[in-house]
């Protein structure tokens, strides 16, 4: 397809283009919440690149920032960390070679400003890229977190530092060990979604406390004590989600667990 193109949202633009799948800035709380973070962070690195059709619209999407900043516990100091990445609304914008070209400029952006490298974390499954596609592009597995979380690199010079998890991860689970905590971040628009019913269910039909926590910048999202960094919901000290669900999958997990501790 060739009117496709790779545009670099900028705080001038990003309102016209939307983020995510969410394009209208008046309707959606969660874009204009992403939209402020974008402006915020924009000066420190934060760099999102956007597959736009003129035909299919808005299909895909790149998000990096330097790793002092980056919004996932881990330590990545001096490589470029890539938050998201994600290509295909449409299933016929998929398998064409666009999420590729998108790492590929960011790995020649990280190169040009004479960084360690880039890395990312990854996960099977629901909202972050598996091992593959940074596989085949050079990234080599350099840490692990539970459940089945790694964290992959590519490094410019083999002797710099591979980035690492927070060693610290799971220590601050202890502040959470009553009730249901739900932890979020504006980093990422869909953890808005559903959590107010979650925590209504909590509260009305399991009887619980309920704790909500926003995480205000770079430094909470790194010391959170799950891998996805920027969204997770704990139960009596234990995560159960370490992604944005539903409420009715929220209640499929508490039945399951309840049922197991009768």
């Amino acid at each position: 397809m060739n009117d496709v193109k790779i545009i670099d949202l900028t705080p001038d633009n990003i309102a016209d283009y939307g983020v995510c799948g969410y394009k209208d800035v008046n309707k959606h709380k969660e874009l204009r919440n992403k939209i402020g973070w974008f402006k915020e962070y924009y000066s420190k690195g934060l760099r999102i690149k956007v597959i736009v059709s003129e035909k299919g619209g808005y299909q895909g999407m790149l998000e990096y920032i330097p790793g002092e900043f980056a919004h996932r516990p881990v330590n990545a100091d001096g490589y470029m960390f890539i938050h998201c990445i994600f290509v295909g609304f449409k299933s016929e914008f998929k398998g064409k070679g666009y999420a590729s070209s998108l790492i590929d400029k960011c790995i020649n952006e990280a190169r040009n400003e004479r960084m360690s490298g880039v890395a990312v974390v990854t996960r099977k499954g629901s909202f972050m890229a598996n091992d593959e596609i940074f596989l085949k592009k050079g990234f080599d597995i350099v840490d692990s977190a539970e459940p089945d979380f790694n964290l992959l690199a590519i490094k410019f010079d083999k002797n710099s530092v591979n980035p690492s998890f927070r060693t610290n991860m799971l220590s601050s689970l202890g502040k959470y060990k009553i009730g249901v905590t739900i932890i979020r971040s504006v980093q990422c628009p869909y953890t808005e979604k559903n959590v107010n019913a979650i925590l209504d269910t909590a509260i009305k039909k399991y009887n619980l406390k309920v704790n909500l926590v926003d995480l205000k910048d770079s430094e909470s999202a790194q010391d959170t004590p799950c891998a996805f960094g920027t969204f997770c919901i704990i139960y009596n000290g234990e995560v159960i989600s370490y992604h944005p669900i539903s409420n009715t999958r929220f209640e499929n997990i508490m039945n399951k667990m309840l049922e197991k501790a009768q």
